[in-house]
């Protein structure tokens, strides 16, 4: 793996894939808005990677051996990504989500619903790229595009490809720019109320070093298709707010919302964990959500210090 591209890249876990990259030897090129600045020691090429026109112009005659899509979120994204990219990658890996899995898309609806789910419990080949619907809320959004894109780069692919769908991915403290944990560590410890369903279902979690790491992993890797990310283990959203209050030393209070009310971040209405089977039989090890979770509360918590001492910015 000589020659990588990484779509994306500025933040989080994206940041840590493009070093990991750079430090195993690989010529990096990151193709972003250039809202940030890139890591020191790689290619930055400035493009919208919606705009066909102007990402064949940044990328000029460039070829690579793999490309890594950290911010593929629509059928349209993906459509552009197979015109640009086909005959210039011997690889393409895309960052997908556990959201792909919403039981409201699947059929027979509840399949699987006590068992963590398999890679072949929503198969995205051939599935027609209609849109998202007019009115849809952010997370319908957000999972029906992921959806899509995954079926635009999958059916009939042009180079070989592969779709990670990672778990919640948690840790870093401020880095972590989706303030899903931050949510329950403010809370908790400023004594109020957490909003859960009734019933607690488990769901999958990964840390953030590692999801890049298998992400490069994935990189070098000879398989294709979907593959689920995530650490070993699960958790409920009250035992990730129980292991905040220990770590808080703060009570934790529970509010339990009406049947088909928005909850907390993690607190759903059925299961929702991922089976890690095919990633682990490929060759990668998965470490503990209980292993590192505790550390990532506890930056959470820091982080949430640090920005009362600073005024209150996040």
């Amino acid at each position: 793996m000589r020659n990588v591209c990484v779509i994306g890249g500025s933040r989080y876990f994206g940041r840590h894939l493009v070093e990991l990259a750079r430090d195993a030897g690989a010529h990096v090129t990151v193709v972003n808005r250039g809202s940030a600045p890139a890591p020191h020691g790689v290619t930055h090429l400035v493009a919208d990677r919606g705009d066909e026109r102007r990402l064949r112009a940044a990328l000029g005659s460039r070829t690579f051996d793999v490309v890594l899509d950290q911010v593929c979120y629509t059928p349209g994204q993906a459509a552009v990504a197979r015109r640009v990219f086909a005959g210039r990658t011997g690889r393409y890996v895309m960052t997908s989500t556990v959201e792909v899995y919403d039981p409201a898309t699947q059929a027979p609806p509840g399949a699987h619903a006590a068992l963590p789910v398999t890679e072949d419990a929503y198969d995205p080949v051939g599935r027609p790229a209609t849109g998202v619907p007019a009115g849809a809320d952010e997370a319908t959004v957000y999972a029906e595009g992921k959806r899509q894109a995954e079926s635009v780069l999958l059916t009939d692919p042009v180079f070989p490809t592969a779709v990670v769908r990672t778990a919640h991915v948690l840790g870093g403290g401020r880095a972590d720019f989706t303030g899903r944990l931050a949510h329950y560590t403010d809370r908790i410890s400023a004594g109020e109320p957490v909003l859960v369903h009734r019933r607690a279902y488990p769901t999958t979690f990964i840390h953030h070093r590692e999801i890049a790491e298998f992400l490069h992993w994935t990189a070098g890797a000879p398989f294709t298709g979907p593959v689920n990310a995530c650490s070993h283990g699960t958790l409920t959203v009250t035992e990730l707010a129980d292991l905040v209050a220990s770590r808080a030393g703060r009570p934790p209070r529970y509010t339990p919302v009406q049947e088909g009310a928005t909850a907390s971040p993690f607190s759903y209405d059925r299961h929702y964990p991922m089976d890690n089977g095919r990633a682990a039989g490929l060759g990668f090890a998965f470490g503990r959500v209980a292993d590192w979770m505790p550390q990532a509360v506890d930056e959470a918590l820091a982080a949430g210090t640090s920005a009362v001492r600073d005024g209150g910015a996040r």
